[in-house]
């Protein structure tokens, strides 16, 4: 496929991060293009989610930039970069406890369109097409009223990711979508997640320790070793790699 400039969505530049004499991110240089959906593997440890935080506006680096869609985002926050298009979905799915799973969604949609009032009820700020077209995208459709306590691991994880695209973000970075979910749900989870990103057009990068789920899901692989990238590439290149199999696998 022949790549350019307009292609490029994300790149990160000479991007450091020290903590004492821990090099969290190693001089690293980095790009995602759009329509990627890429997969970062490593241990733990390794600097994955550091990376995630950092461009993400939750961490800044010693040194480096991160430009997302030709703008600078190395110095903002993360809301000034969710309001920019990025997305982000966490290991520990950050839910409202005390709503419906349709609450979660209609206060997102409301986030979005900037329209939270006390004074107006929350169904009546909320776009409800926008609303009714995530739960049947995600199929949570079945559950929208119960509460999100009762929901088990795999939905969570859905209703976290829905959360994150009600704000029409470009690119989706997720952080071990599948962690938690029982064996048997994972693969369901997952293609659920990634049918409803391909659906928006969304570019995706997450984390990931199931090899399962990364060589069924991914275009690309990244892998991670103390802080830097040490692999970049198809999936079955990335692990056939000697070093990759030995540092990242755990193979001997």
């Amino acid at each position: 496929m022949n790549r350019t400039q307009d292609d490029l969505l994300l790149q990160a530049k000479g991007l450091s991060l020290r903590f004492g004499a821990i090099n969290a991110a190693d001089n690293i240089d980095f790009t995602l293009r759009r329509g990627e959906h890429l997969a970062v593997i490593g241990a733990n440890g390794a600097g994955k989610t550091t990376f995630i935080n950092i461009c993400t506006g939750y961490i800044r680096p010693s040194s480096g930039t991160v430009v997302f869609a030709g703008q600078d985002i190395t110095r903002k926050g993360p809301r000034q970069i969710t309001r920019l298009g990025v997305g982000r979905s966490f290991q520990l799915p950050q839910l409202f406890l005390e709503h419906t799973v349709r609450e979660c969604l209609q206060l997102a949609s409301v986030a979005r369109n900037r329209k939270i009032s006390r004074w107006i009820p929350l169904d009546r700020n909320a776009t409800t097409s926008a609303v009714d077209e995530m739960l049947e995208l995600v199929e949570l459709k079945p559950c929208e009223r119960d509460p999100v306590t009762v929901l088990p691991e795999g939905h969570r994880k859905l209703l976290d990711v829905a959360i994150a695209l009600m704000l029409e973000p470009r690119l989706m970075i997720m952080d071990e979508p599948t962690s938690g979910v029982a064996s048997e749900d994972k693969h369901a989870v997952m293609r659920t997640i990634m049918s409803a990103l391909k659906h928006r057009n969304v570019t995706s990068w997450f984390v990931e320790h199931d090899i399962d789920i990364v060589l069924a899901y991914a275009t690309r692989v990244a892998a991670w070793i103390d802080g830097r990238i040490a692999a970049d590439g198809e999936p079955q290149a990335v692990f056939g790699d000697p070093t990759i199999r030995r540092e990242v696998l755990g193979e001997r």
